[in-house]
C-alpha cells in the first residue's frame, strides 16, 4: 500500500515519524490508517460522482504525510484529522468533508465513553510521553507517581467536566489561556506558601495527629521542621519557602543545653576548666550540631517524599538582615555557611558519586554589607558564588530592588511567586489567621499564600490579530477578562473551604491557626492572600507585531505596553474585589510545548513566532538572542518590575568553577540592577564513564531529542544525571521536547 501511496524519498523518512495518540502514548505514523477513514467517509457518499477517485483520496494522504514530516515535531491525531478536512474542503468535496466530520465525531464520542480509562491505564503501563515528560522532578515509573497521575487524570477530566464552563475549557484546549493544576482543581486546594515556620517552631504545631512542643536542639527543631515541609507539601500542589532566620534561634538553645551538659560533665570528673576554654569546647560542640541539623533539613528534604510522588518543592531562604544584629544573626550566618558548604559537597547518588539535588532550593540576599569586596559580610557571599558555580543554587533577591519596589525585603513562593506588599496590616484587620506570633503593627509575609494562577498566551493574542494593533488590544481585553472567569473559579472553588481539609495548613500555624470547622474564606480577602495572572510569550508576541526583538527601543515600548494593560487588569479586579489579583511571570514546564503545537495547529509555522517547538517563558529575552549577561538583566529588570506577583531572569553561563569573580561580577550587577536572578550552569554526570562536564542534546533515529555523553555516547537516562534549571527551578528527570528543544537552543551570555 506504501507504494501506491507514497514516492520512495517519502517511505524513506515516513518510518522516523511518529504520532501521539489521545491517551498520550507515542506511535508510529501510518498512511493507511489515513486512507480507511477517508475511504470510510467516502463509501457513504451516496452518489457515486461526488465520491472522491482513487488518485484524489491519494493526493489526501500523499498531502497529509508530507504536512506531518515537514512540522518538525509529532502531530497529534487531532492535527491530523484536521489537515485531512482542509484537503476535502480544498479538493471541494464539501459533503464527503461533512460526512468525514460526522465520522470523527461519531468515533469521538464512543472514545469519550473509555477516554479517562484509556489515560489511566497508559499512565499504569508508561505509555503516555505527555505524562511521563509532564514534570521534571517526577520519576513516571514510580508507584507513588503514578498513583498521583493516576488521580490527576481523573481530577482533569470531573474538571473539565462539572467545574469549568466550556468556554474556559475550549479556551484552555486551545492554547488560548491556561488553566493551571487541573489535576489539583477537583480538591479545594491552593498553590503556594510562605510557611510561618517560625511560629510552629516558637509555639507548638501538630503533625499526624501528635502535638510537638518547642524543640529543645537545633537538630531537633530541623528535624521538626523537615516533617512539616513534608506535611505542607502534601496539602497544597505549589511551591513552598522556609527561612533560616526561623531555625537560628535554636542554635542558642543548643548552646545553652551543650553548656549545661559540658559543665556538668567536667564538675563531675573534677576537672577545672577556664570559661574561655570551656566556650571554644562550646562552639565547638555547637558547629557539630548545626551540621548535623542542615544535614538533616538537606538530606530529609532530598529523601521525603510528599502525597504525589516528588521531594517536598521548598525554598530555603537565607537573609543575614532578617534576624537582629547580635548572638541570633552570628547563628544565623554559621547556618548559611554550613548549608552552603553542604549543597557544594552535593549528595550521593546510588553509585556513591556526588551531584547535584534539585531541592531544596537555595536563595541568598544580597545587601549592602555583603556584596561589596571588603564589606563585612562578603566571605559569605564569595562562598555562595563558589556554590552557584557547582551547583548552580543558591538564586539571588536584591534587597535594595526589593525595598525599592515593595517596601519590605522577603522570600518568595516556591521559584517565583511573590506575595504584594502588606496592606491588611495597615488597614486594621488584625490577626486574621490567629497566628500566636502576631505583633500589631508588623508586616507579615510568613503564613500567607497564593490561590492560584491562569496564565494568557500573548503569542495567541497577537496572531489572532493579524497585526493590526487596535484589532490585538480588543483581543487582548476580551481574553483578560476570560482569566478574570477563570480566576474567580479558582478563588470561589476556595470559598466555604473548612480548615478540617488541611490541619497542617489552616489549623496547625502554617498558614493559619482557624478553629475546627471554620472556612478559610477571610484569608482570601484584603490582601492576605493573591490570585494571579500569568502571562506567556511576550518576546514572540513583540517580533510579531513589530518584525523586532523587545531588546530594541520599539519592540521594548510596545513590551512594555502590554505589560501595563495586565496590571492594569490587574489593579481594576482588585479595586472592584478586594482580593490582590497580580501580574506574575509563568513558568511554564510542559505548558511551553503545549501552547507551542496550538499555535502551530492554529497558525502554522510563522519565523522568529511559531517556528519553534516551544514559547517564550514570561518576558524573557529569546534563548537563540545573542546578548551579554549584563545587559540581559539590565534590559529584563524594566519587564520584572511589571510582573509584581513573581517573575525571575537568568543568565547561560559556561562552567565557572575557575572564574567566581565573574560569577560575583554578576552578583553585583543583580544587586544594583533587578530584583531576582540566578545563574544557569550545568551540572551533570555520566554513571557509565564518569564523565562530569555537559551533557549534550542530540536527535535520535525517529528524530526525538534524547541527551547523550559526548564521551562514551550513552544515551540511557537511568544512568546518568542531568540537572537543568528549566521554570525556576532544577530539573532532574528530563523534560518534553519543547523544553528540551528550548534547553538546546540556548545560548550563552557570559
Amino acid at each position: 500500500m506504501y507504494d501506491e501511496m507514497l514516492d520512495g524519498n517519502m517511505q524513506d523518512h515516513i518510518q522516523q515519524l511518529f504520532v501521539t495518540k489521545r491517551s498520550g502514548e507515542r506511535v508510529p505514523f501510518d498512511p493507511v490508517k489515513i486512507r480507511n477513514a477517508v475511504e470510510m467517509a467516502n463509501e457513504e457518499e451516496g452518489i457515486p460522482s461526488e465520491r472522491l477517485s482513487e488518485e484524489q483520496i491519494c493526493q489526501i494522504v500523499d498531502a497529509v504525510t508530507r504536512d506531518s514530516l515537514n512540522a518538525g515535531r509529532d502531530l497529534s491525531v487531532e492535527e491530523i484529522q484536521d489537515k485531512v478536512e482542509d484537503m476535502l474542503m480544498y479538493l471541494g468535496k464539501f459533503k464527503i468533508a461533512r460526512l468525514y466530520i460526522t465520522y470523527r465525531y461519531r468515533h469521538n464520542e464512543i472514545r469519550k465513553m473509555s477516554d479517562i480509562d484509556q489515560k489511566i491505564a497508559a499512565v499504569i503501563e508508561r505509555d503516555n510521553m505527555e505524562v511521563m515528560e509532564e514534570n521534571s522532578n517526577k520519576n513516571p515509573v514510580v508507584l507513588s507517581v503514578q498513583r498521583d497521575y493516576m488521580a490527576g487524570e481523573w481530577s482533569r477530566y470531573y474538571t473539565s467536566k462539572y467545574l469549568l464552563p466550556l468556554e474556559i475549557v475550549q479556551a484552555h484546549n486551545e492554547g488560548i489561556i491556561h488553566f493551571h493544576d487541573a489535576d489539583y482543581f477537583a480538591q479545594h486546594m491552593h498553590n503556594c506558601s510562605l510557611v510561618n515556620l517560625g511560629d510552629m517552631l516558637q509555639n507548638g504545631t501538630n503533625l499526624s495527629g501528635t502535638h510537638i512542643d518547642r524543640p529543645n536542639s537545633f537538630t531537633t527543631a530541623c528535624t521538626v521542621a523537615s516533617q512539616i515541609v513534608a506535611q505542607v507539601a502534601s496539602s497544597q500542589y505549589g511551591g513552598q519557602t522556609i527561612t533560616m532566620a526561623h531555625l537560628a534561634p535554636f542554635v542558642d538553645v543548643s548552646r545553652q543545653k551543650i553548656a549545661r551538659r559540658l559543665r556538668s560533665e567536667l564538675e563531675e570528673t573534677g576537672i577545672a576548666v577556664p570559661e574561655e576554654k570551656l566556650a571554644a569546647l562550646v562552639e565547638k560542640e555547637v558547629r557539630k550540631e548545626v551540621e548535623a541539623g542542615c544535614q538533616t533539613i538537606q538530606y530529609q528534604l532530598i529523601t521525603l517524599n510528599s502525597t504525589n510522588g516528588q521531594a517536598p518543592f521548598v525554598t530555603v531562604f537565607m537573609y543575614i538582615n532578617e534576624v537582629p544584629e547580635g548572638r541570633i544573626r552570628e547563628d544565623l550566618i554559621i547556618i548559611i555557611e554550613t548549608m552552603l558548604r553542604q549543597r557544594i559537597l552535593g549528595v550521593k547518588d546510588i553509585t556513591g558519586h556526588y551531584i547535584a539535588p534539585a531541592f531544596p532550593k537555595l536563595i541568598y540576599v544580597l545587601q549592602e554589607d555583603n556584596v561589596k569586596e571588603g564589606s563585612r559580610y562578603f566571605e559569605l557571599t564569595k562562598l555562595a558564588a563558589e556554590c552557584t558555580a557547582k551547583r548552580m543554587v543558591p538564586d539571588y533577591i536584591s534587597e535594595k530592588k526589593a525595598l525599592e519596589l515593595k517596601g519590605d525585603c522577603y522570600p518568595c513562593m516556591g521559584c517565583r511567586s511573590f506575595l504584594t506588599p502588606d496592606r491588611f496590616t495597615e488597614t486594621g484587620a488584625g490577626n486574621i489567621s490567629g497566628a500566636l506570633d502576631y505583633v500589631e503593627g508588623e508586616h507579615r509575609y510568613y503564613g500567607r499564600f497564593n490561590q492560584g494562577v491562569v496564565t494568557i498566551n500573548l503569542v495567541d493574542a497577537a496572531c489572532s490579530s493579524r497585526r493590526d494593533e487596535d484589532r490585538f488590544w480588543e483581543i487582548m481585553k476580551e481574553r483578560l477578562e476570560l482569566c478574570h472567569r477563570a480566576l474567580r473559579i479558582r478563588h470561589e472553588r476556595l470559598l466555604g473551604t473548612p480548615s478540617d481539609v488541611a490541619p497542617i495548613i489552616w489549623q496547625d500555624g502554617a498558614v493559619a491557626r482557624l478553629k475546627p470547622g471554620e472556612t478559610i474564606d477571610r484569608l482570601l480577602y484584603g490582601g492576605y492572600s493573591t490570585l494571579s495572572l500569568g502571562y506567556a510569550g511576550l518576546a514572540e508576541c513583540v517580533y510579531y507585531m513589530k518584525g523586532v526583538s523587545h531588546t530594541e527601543e520599539t519592540g521594548k515600548v510596545f513590551g512594555l505596553k502590554v505589560m501595563e494593560l495586565l496590571n492594569e487588569a490587574c489593579r481594576k479586579w482588585k479595586m472592584a474585589e478586594d482580593i490582590d489579583y497580580s501580574v506574575y511571570g509563568t513558568p511554564m514546564e510542559s505548558t511551553t510545548y503545549k501552547f507551542a503545537r496550538c499555535l502551530q495547529r492554529r497558525f502554522g509555522k510563522i519565523e522568529h513566532v511559531t517556528d519553534k517547538n516551544y514559547i517564550t517563558n514570561s518576558y524573557h529575552v529569546h534563548v537563540t538572542e545573542e546578548i551579554d549577561a549584563f545587559s540581559k538583566l539590565t534590559k529584563e529588570a524594566e519587564f520584572q518590575e511589571l510582573s509584581p506577583g513573581g517573575a525571575v531572569s537568568y543568565v547561560e553561563v559556561p562552567d565557572m568553577q575557575q572564574n567566581i569573580p565573574a560569577v560575583l561580577a554578576v552578583m553585583n550587577h543583580i544587586y544594583e540592577t533587578i530584583l531576582y536572578a540566578e545563574l544557569n550552569t550545568k551540572s551533570d554526570y555520566c554513571d557509565i564513564c564518569g564523565y562530569d562536564g555537559q551533557i549534550r542534546i542530540v536527535k535520535d533515529e525517529t528524530g526525538k531529542l534524547v541527551w547523550e555523553c559526548p564521551n562514551c555516547g550513552n544515551r540511557d537516562q537511568a544512568m546518568m544525571h542531568v540537572a537543568r534549571r528549566t521554570c525556576g527551578y532544577i530539573g532532574t528527570q528530563y523534560w518534553n521536547q519543547g523544553r528540551t528543544a528550548e534547553i538546546a537552543d540556548r545560548v550563552l551570555h557570559l
